[in-house]
């Protein structure tokens, strides 16, 4: 199971934490503010208060082993580019940090965030979709609860047809289109040529380079099969 630090628990940083461990991740929410920590105390895997600019105190509590970050400090913008250094430093695979504006952002991608997160732009409910389900390549919003997403086709489903596979009895979603690479000719100069079959038949067979258009809802697009 893959871990989750929130490190900033205003709105948005609360909102995010509550749906990543509803979502079943394992999440440790962290705040200066003791009363932030208390409101969050019985829903995430683990609440602490401290200072995120203390490389020990993140040491001490497996900082150093978590796969997401989000430095959600909007206050401080100087803590949240010290706190997004410190944990690259520890190894935390991505970290997206806080920027409110296009100056902020070239800052901390400079000194080493993955991602960036704008709260006043961006909600809390598409970035808990993000971290997630990481495989989906995109996703439309279509209404609350239901997106249109593009994922890599698992490899469990090459070769199959559509029929063998009974998608929508299965997982609760439709395949709308398949994108797809198909390969040049062998010695052929030509790169690969991106087609997209727009109306998948029930005997269209799953190749490897394609990429299935599926719609659903968000809970049923969230347990869709990967790798």
């Amino acid at each position: 199971m893959e871990r989750y630090a929130i490190i900033g628990l205003g709105r948005f940083g609360q909102r995010l934490a509550t749906l990543l461990a509803e979502g079943g991740a394992e999440v440790i929410a962290i705040d200066r503010r003791r009363d932030l920590v208390e409101q969050l105390r019985d829903v995430v895997t683990m609440a602490v208060c401290l200072d995120s600019t203390d490389e020990h105190a993140l040491r001490a509590q497996g900082l150093d082993k978590i796969d997401f970050a989000v430095v959600g400090i909007g206050t401080d913008f100087e803590a949240a580019c010290l706190t997004t250094v410190l944990l690259k430093r520890l190894g935390v695979r991505r970290v997206i940090s806080r920027a409110a504006n296009e100056i902020r952002s070239q800052i901390l991608s400079h000194i080493g965030a993955d991602d960036m997160v704008n709260p006043e732009k961006e909600s809390a409910e598409r970035w808990a979709n993000r971290l997630l389900a990481p495989r989906i390549m995109e996703r439309i919003e279509l209404a609350e609860g239901f997106s249109l997403v593009q994922v890599a086709a698992p490899g469990s489903f090459f070769g199959k047809t559509l029929e063998e596979l009974a998608i929508r009895r299965k997982y609760k979603v439709n395949v709308v289109a398949i994108r797809r690479s198909e390969q040049a000719e062998e010695g052929g100069e030509k790169p690969p040529q991106q087609i997209v079959i727009s109306v998948p038949m029930a005997n269209s067979v799953i190749k490897p380079s394609d990429v299935l258009l599926i719609i659903g809802s968000d809970e049923a697009i969230a347990s869709f099969p990967s790798g």
